[in-house]
């Protein structure tokens, strides 16, 4: 195994995870990315889904990238040769592509195929702060690698109706990988998105999953917004795209919510 000598500091990966679509999962890849860089953090974000919307939210156009996550993680190019430096965002980014699709099928007769995107990263870990991965909307083998590969797990959950359904598979298939692939991962916690505090039921959700997990929901809490939803069509993180919104402000606390966590975590192991 490749060792890093102790005066490297190794960054922090954190997987966004959930395999419900549409939960904010993407949205809070990118601007967590953003705003832990405007903090003065090295970061890099890894767009692990084939559909790249964090790469495209970023303003990338995945169909003309000659390279990205696939031919790293797959054809075995170094993973420098595939990161882009996003000036506007102040961090990298491993962008997702086409090819990216079949990674999931191609990898399937490879040997320790869920420690594809664990030994990529490590490659790269002593380069950053922190390592943000955007997961798939599913639990499948692309999903598992970026499990494997990462420290904690950050869970984006809407504040609706079915926001606690299929929450606890997610749960068992995380418990699995702590099980059997990744001992050391932890649950970071849920970070609540898409909320309105005028709707009732929203204002539930919010006391459920406070009640049901203590100690693990951020207390930041993300709004449902226009100007989160118009950022990506600009290619933009909503910093860029409108700094003093709501959500901007939201996001903003997240990030500082878990760099102190850090800090204190820190402290404790000194």
């Amino acid at each position: 195994m490749f060792c890093v000598p102790c005066s490297i500091t190794l960054a922090k990966i954190i997987s966004l995870i959930n395999q419900k679509g549409g939960v904010g999962k993407t949205t809070t890849a990118i601007n967590l990315a953003t705003y832990l860089a405007d903090f003065g953090k090295r970061v890099l974000l890894v767009d692990l889904d084939p559909q790249g919307n964090a790469s495209s939210g970023l303003g990338i156009d995945i169909r003309s990238l000659q390279q990205g996550l696939y031919h790293t993680l797959v054809g075995g190019v170094h993973p420098r040769n595939v990161i882009m430096r996003l000036e506007s965002a102040k961090h990298d980014l491993m962008p997702s592509s086409q090819d990216l699709a079949g990674a999931g099928v191609e990898m399937v007769h490879l040997d320790n195929r869920e420690f594809k995107l664990y030994d990529v990263l490590r490659q790269v870990r002593g380069d950053y702060d922190y390592i943000i991965i955007d997961s798939p909307p599913s639990l499948g083998l692309l999903t598992i690698n970026g499990l494997v590969a990462s420290d904690e797990v950050l869970i984006p959950v809407q504040t609706e109706y079915y926001a606690l359904e299929g929450l606890s598979q997610l749960l068992q298939t995380i418990e699995l990988v702590q099980t059997h692939l990744q001992p050391n991962l932890k649950i970071m916690g849920a970070i609540l998105t898409m909320y309105d505090r005028r709707n009732r039921l929203a204002r539930q959700v919010v006391k459920e999953m406070r009640n049901h997990f203590p100690g693990h929901v951020f207390d930041s809490v993300i709004p449902r917004s226009v100007r989160l939803a118009e950022a990506p069509s600009y290619g933009k993180s909503i910093l860029s795209f409108d700094g003093l919104s709501k959500g901007a402000r939201s996001y903003k606390s997240l990030a500082r919510e878990i760099i102190e966590k850090d800090e204190v975590e820190l402290r404790n192991k000194i």
